[in-house]
């Protein structure tokens, strides 16, 4: 992607020496994990002819790697993969996810992917109460996964789940395990986006290290990042400043409780702040987040960056009179980059500059007295409407949504359990 020079107003902080990264890598490839992690957005279901037109449009924009299920959770879970592994997909290799035991393996083989992603945990609290596992024991099991999945023929990735709290000592032990198995890649999990970027930054650079020095060359590492505390996205930069060329996405930030890294916010920042090449197109990013906020049915917030109402939406007289001289003065990058448009907003604080200039638009001819008239009642105009009615209208709306994202009651649930007993006593 080329960019034009910024201005001579303008200082980069970002391309100063002394602040780039020097493992950052030249290029990195989008994996993507919107249709399985991200539908476990509390209150959201894909089907299967979702999954499959998203996906082609995801393959479209240019992502390298798509997640689109976990074929063991049930047969209909394996039709998705199985559609999507025939869809002869240009960019993208389709991968299934599998816990490191054969039958997981299976299911993803009988789905023909390209690839599988073998997750596990790695934390001593993980191992001990979800796997009930040693670490040897764990080491064990996982290492006959990978030499089972590579057997047959496809490219096999360990996910180490809960990375982020894991002992290094062990975490490296497992993750040099998964490699001299025949894992192509090595996944490291913030399930719980618990991380700073300084500790992603420490404990990636850490990893890479060992791994490279154990095996004598660079072993591709990935990042998988929740946004428990909001930093999905800065952890996802931080890991790849010290050479992750995988990063994990999900579209809208979508998944389970604060979501995960926003496919937009790391693919944007990479390439606007980073120069570093996603092979995205970027001009596909707004449609790429309308199409996927239509079938999760989860509105994107109005603030959120780059692809809500907001981005680019300006209503201040004197930021707008700033922008219509210079779009640079309030507008980080031209919005086009991202298939956006500049927006004026009138209300509360529109100044006569905007009139002006929209007037100017319509061919329409003003005085300055009336022009500083039709202000001062674009401004009374919003002033004078009912909070009380606004709020009516907003308390409407999130109950509607706490309607569309219901799932199974309390009482729902006991009448299934009711029905299924009482005819299977």
């Amino acid at each position: 992607m080329v960019l034009e020079p910024v201005e001579d107003d303008i200082m980069e902080y970002n391309t100063v020496a002394e602040t780039l990264p020097r493992n950052l890598p030249k290029k990195v490839w989008i994996w993507d994990e919107t249709l399985r992690d991200g539908e476990q957005t509390p209150g959201t279901f894909l089907t299967v002819d979702e999954k499959v037109e998203l996906s082609k449009l995801l393959d479209e924009i240019g992502v390298k790697v798509i997640v689109p299920s976990y074929p063991a959770v049930s047969d209909s879970e394996k039709r998705v993969v199985r559609a999507l592994s025939r869809e002869n997909l240009v960019n993208a290799k389709i991968a299934a996810t599998a816990r490191p035991k054969r039958t997981d393996i299976d299911a993803c083989l009988d789905c023909d992917v390209e690839e599988i992603p073998i997750f596990m945990s790695t934390s001593r609290i993980l191992l001990k109460y979800s796997l009930r596992k040693t670490v040897d024991e764990a080491i064990e099991m996982l290492v006959d996964a990978v030499t089972y999945a590579r057997d047959h023929g496809v490219i096999v990735d360990f996910v180490a789940e809960d990375a982020t709290r894991s002992y290094f000592d062990e975490l490296i032990r497992i993750c040099e395990a998964a490699v001299s198995a025949g894992s192509d890649k090595i996944a490291l999990a913030d399930t719980l986006g618990v991380m700073r970027p300084t500790s992603m930054k420490y404990l990636v650079a850490r990893v890479r290290d060992e791994l490279k020095s154990k095996f004598g060359r660079e072993v591709p590492l990935s990042i998988h990042c929740h946004n428990d505390f909001g930093l999905a996205t800065a952890n996802t930069l931080a890991a790849v400043e010290e050479g992750v060329v995988y990063p994990h996405t999900c579209v809208n930030g979508y998944g389970e409780r604060g979501g995960n890294a926003a496919f937009e916010e790391v693919v944007v920042s990479l390439e606007l702040l980073y120069r570093v090449s996603t092979g995205i197109k970027l001009d596909r990013i707004y449609e790429v987040s309308q199409e996927f906020e239509k079938a999760f049915g989860i509105p994107i917030s109005s603030h959120k960056p780059l692809v809500g109402d907001n981005s680019f939406r300006h209503e201040s007289g004197i930021h707008v009179y700033a922008l219509m001289q210079n779009k640079h003065t309030y507008e980080p990058f031209p919005p086009e980059l991202v298939g956006r448009q500049t927006e004026l907003f009138l209300g509360k604080f529109t100044g006569k500059h905007v009139v002006r200039y929209l007037l100017r638009l319509e061919g329409i001819e003003a005085s300055d007295e009336q022009i500083q008239e039709i202000v001062s009642e674009i401004k009374k105009k919003q002033e004078e409407q009912s909070k009380e009615h606004i709020r009516a209208l907003f308390t409407e709306v999130k109950e509607k949504m706490r309607v569309l994202q219901k799932g199974v009651s309390k009482n729902e649930f006991l009448e299934i359990v009711k029905r299924v007993t009482e005819k299977n006593p």
